[in-house]
């Protein structure tokens, strides 16, 4: 067969280049600008909408105990690192209390870069939770808090946290499992955990785990050593009951409103019920009632505890609040001025109630051998105990009979003012505490909100 000529296959070039051209011309070259919308997904928007809350917290710390995770000797000076999110405008921010626990100088910084040094308000070994306060030079943006009472295993979530370091590193995975109890050490256990597939490394502890929406369903807390792919929050229904305590007896030392408050029940509840009013307190002088529900402090509205501490930040005695209730589903404004501690809160025999939420009365040594067949030598009455006091959490009730703490036996109200004003009572906070209830012995461990860290 003869060859082609070679004036065709050079025409065939010709045509060739030419299509090509005319593609090319037909192709518009993007421009720079903003990203596509479909590049906006929903976490790209959630992370937006948190990125400035989020701060990162850095300090060098004395191991005490030996760090199972990152085989280091205690005694040693180590370089900690951890997260954190505003609360508050003003400063407050909520982690974790493991990252700031024996730091000296908490160094926060945020997302615009800038450090500062924090100062402890108050912590809860029990759940690893803790409030620390910067003092900003201006507003701070706050992350939205969302629920974790309608979490999905499944669901897709978000961690943002100083992960080794790397500041605002954020990871996406689902919802492994909820309700997990894990323990990560001989004095550190905890129970009811969201269990996630997100990556969460060392640094994380104290950051936020987002749904969606850009809403803070967990505080993340742990990683299992040396499994890939798991890791724990703390559910933010929890966090923010924990929280409103820590900042309730942070606000109670500068100001006193003599209220018992408990949220109301359901996801749609909007609002504080009043659970017991204090004779003789501000709240008793306002008139209100047990039973009454909080909706709002002043313009803020108050749809939990934490709203309403958050409501009550930096006031003190004297300063005047309004509250708008709901009573008997009529909305009512009660005026209601703050008032000084009462002197019985601030003694040393009532440290049980300011420290643990107990309200404690000796028992005469005959009644109590008459009564309890047991070796113990004596033991003290449970009055009373606060609503959402650590004594609370732990079940603790009116009846029961104190009768130790930690190694030593509580039989007259010495004996617990001696417990909680020991120098070394950070070591051993938690405290043991041994109750008796009716023929049986129950003992549990009480969280003890130490004075020397509410500055």
């Amino acid at each position: 067969m003869p060859d082609r000529p070679t004036h065709v296959i050079r025409l065939c070039g010709w045509v060739a280049c030419l299509s090509l051209l005319s593609l090319a011309c037909c192709l518009i070259v993007p421009t720079p600008g903003p990203a596509s919308e479909l590049r906006q997904t929903p976490i790209v928007q959630a992370i937006k909408k948190v990125r400035s809350s989020v701060v990162n917290i850095r300090g060098e710390k004395t191991l005490a105990t030996t760090d199972a995770q990152a085989e280091i000797k205690p005694g040693r000076r180590v370089n900690g690192m951890g997260t954190g999110v505003v609360i508050d405008p003003r400063g407050y921010i909520l982690t974790n209390y493991h990252v700031v626990d024996g730091v000296r100088k908490i160094q926060v910084t945020g997302a615009d870069g800038k450090t500062q040094i924090a100062r402890l308000i108050a912590r809860d070994t029990k759940t690893d939770l803790a409030v620390i306060k910067i003092n900003p030079s201006k507003d701070l943006p706050v992350i939205t808090i969302g629920t974790s009472s309608d979490l999905m295993p499944g669901e897709t979530v978000v961690a943002v946290g100083n992960a080794y370091g790397y500041e605002h590193t954020v990871t996406r995975g689902i919802i492994s499992a909820l309700h997990r109890a894990v323990q990560v050490s001989d004095a550190q256990f905890y129970d009811d955990l969201i269990q996630t597939d997100a990556s969460i490394n060392p640094g994380n502890s104290g950051g936020p785990l987002l749904n969606v929406d850009g809403e803070m369903i967990g505080v993340n807390v742990a990683v299992r050593a040396g499994a890939q792919g798991i890791g724990f929050a703390i559910p933010a229904d929890k966090v923010m009951d924990v929280t409103a305590r820590l900042l309730a007896s942070h606000i109670a030392r500068n100001a006193w409103h003599g209220m018992a408050l408990s949220a109301e029940a359901g996801v749609s509840a909007r609002g504080l019920r009043v659970a017991a009013v204090e004779q003789k307190s501000p709240a008793a002088a306002s008139g209100l009632r047990a039973g009454d529900v909080i909706t709002a402090v002043d313009d803020i509205k108050t749809r939990r505890g934490i709203d309403f501490q958050l409501a009550l930040l930096q006031r003190k005695a004297g300063d005047k609040i309004a509250l708008t209730v709901r009573r008997a589903g009529d909305p009512i404004t009660v005026p209601l001025t703050l008032a000084t501690v009462p002197e019985q809160f601030k003694q040393s025999t009532d440290l049980a109630w300011t420290l643990l939420g107990l309200e404690l009365a000796p028992i005469a040594a005959k009644k109590f051998r008459e009564k309890h067949q047991t070796p113990y030598h004596g033991g003290l009455t449970v009055k009373a105990v606060r609503p959402s006091s650590p004594a609370a959490e732990q079940g603790i009730r009116a009846g029961d009979v104190l009768v130790g703490m930690h190694i030593w036996e509580t039989v007259s109200m010495d004996n617990v003012a001696y417990i909680l004003g020991r120098p070394n009572l950070a070591t051993i906070n938690p405290v043991k505490f041994y109750i008796l209830r009716e023929k049986e012995t129950f003992y549990g461990y009480l969280p003890v909100i130490l004075k020397t860290t509410q500055r």
